[in-house]
């Protein structure tokens, strides 16, 4: 389907919302990914494609965003093309796809846990939560780099859930947790239930260690639901 590209929004200093309008799309779940091609000339070897999970809730069509870590100096052609869009640009967007999504039974107690820009889907699903003023018993463990990698921390600071961050390597006064994320420590932080859910999105790596970890510490796969980020560290 098309898009018409609308606006970008710094979220901080390396990650950027692009938000797009689609007349043609009227649903999507929370939590899903679309695929956006967008030509543009000399594209490198990883192409004019690429997939993003959506970080606006269904709440906000017809405007919907991708939200991405954009490098510093010598990023894909891709992301160059993807900054450089101008108000009114076309581009081709996929149907939204993918099951991380919510739960239909609503009294399920749910553990998300975001790797860094992994924190994306959880941004759609909590924005819709609160747009629906639908209460959900969440525990939200979110792992980043150092204090200034956080984004959406008005949403998520508003909606009524337990929350752990966990910085590798503060760059200030950080009072909070830090170090590295594994599955010993998730595991110490949420409590997980034989019933819970356990949420993992981020970089691909953290994602399978994660996941590894977990099942190691008799957690049934069955509870586990994943969402990987190629491409990132």
């Amino acid at each position: 389907m098309k898009a018409i590209f609308d606006h970008q929004h710094r979220e901080n200093e390396s990650i950027v919302s692009f938000w797009f309008r689609s007349e043609k799309l009227t649903s999507f779940m929370a939590g899903q990914f679309v695929e956006l091609t967008l030509p543009h000339p000399n594209p490198d070897n990883r192409g004019p494609k690429r997939c993003f999970t959506l970080s606006s809730p269904p709440t906000d069509l017809p405007l919907i965003s991708i939200t991405t870590r954009l490098a510093k100096d010598h990023g894909s052609s891709f992301k160059r093309a993807l900054q450089n869009l101008k108000p009114d640009a076309k581009a081709v967007m996929s149907e939204p796809m993918g099951d991380f999504v919510l739960p239909k039974d609503v009294k399920r107690r749910l553990i998300f846990v975001a790797g860094g820009i992994g924190i994306t889907p959880y941004a759609s699903i909590i924005r819709w939560l609160l747009a629906k003023k639908e209460s959900r018993d969440i525990t939200f463990i979110y792992a980043v780099a150092n204090e200034n990698d956080m984004v959406f921390q008005p949403e998520l600071s508003c909606y009524g859930m337990k929350r752990i961050t966990v910085v590798a390597q503060p760059l200030g006064k950080w009072s909070g947790e830090s170090g590295l994320l594994n599955g010993q420590r998730l595991i110490q932080f949420a409590r997980p239930a034989p019933d819970d859910l356990i949420y993992l999105a981020g970089p691909e790596p953290m994602v399978e260690q994660l996941r590894t970890d977990l099942e190691t510490q008799n957690i049934t796969s069955q509870q586990i639901i994943t969402d990987h980020f190629p491409g990132y560290k």
